[in-house]
């Protein structure tokens, strides 16, 4: 049997397959949180749960829309390798809509935390995965050698995450929802201290 070898893929026509399913998984998300019982403040607020996990997925997606359409759009291909990793990504962030609302209804379940921190982790974990890939498949991409500064600091937000587990199975149940939350505002700074240190340069 031969050996078929498929051709890269065009960034745009990736980049616009990415971005239908990201809007497809927020326009669930946002379906998922229940109405208020009644029209009152109490009512508003008893849900409060389901709006700080809707907005800990949402500033995910958006971050890694926004993460990845620059990255993206420094190249013009992406190859096979890349295009799996961000395959098995795309798999993981669609149940995203699942676990927050588990979450949303359990926050002082174990299994629920557990599970939510996971689907971080192995985001977070591929997109390391990706973007180093992009950064090996184009070594003489300037621009990219221009980016590539992020190593110094993405394991903080892994580190938040673990912080987390350890709370969860320790003294304090919703840990884990506590330091993703942590997590999304540490990845938007991250992204200021990049684009900083990359206008400093």
């Amino acid at each position: 049997m031969r050996n078929i070898k498929y051709p890269p893929m065009e960034t745009t026509r990736f980049e616009t397959f990415f971005d239908a399913i990201l809007a497809i998984i927020i326009t669930i998300l946002v379906l998922k949180i229940p109405q208020p019982s009644s029209p009152t403040p109490e009512a508003l607020f008893s849900l409060k749960t389901n709006y700080i996990a809707y907005l800990i997925s949402f500033l995910t997606l958006f971050n890694i829309w926004h993460s990845n359409h620059k990255l993206l759009h420094e190249i013009d291909i992406i190859d096979n390798m890349t295009l799996w990793i961000y395959g098995t990504m795309i798999f993981v962030i669609t149940l995203l809509p699942y676990f927050t609302k588990w979450i949303a209804s359990n926050i002082y379940s174990i299994p629920s935390q557990t599970m939510f921190g996971l689907i971080f982790i192995i985001t977070h974990v591929l997109i390391s995965l990706a973007t180093r890939n992009i950064y090996k498949s184009n070594p003489y991409n300037p621009k990219l050698l221009e980016l590539n500064n992020q190593s110094k600091y993405e394991h903080f937000p892994i580190i938040i995450l673990i912080i987390g587990f350890i709370l969860t199975y320790t003294v304090y149940t919703p840990g884990i929802y506590l330091c993703c939350l942590i997590t999304v505002i540490l990845w938007i700074l991250i992204d200021i201290l990049i684009k900083r240190d990359y206008n400093g340069n």
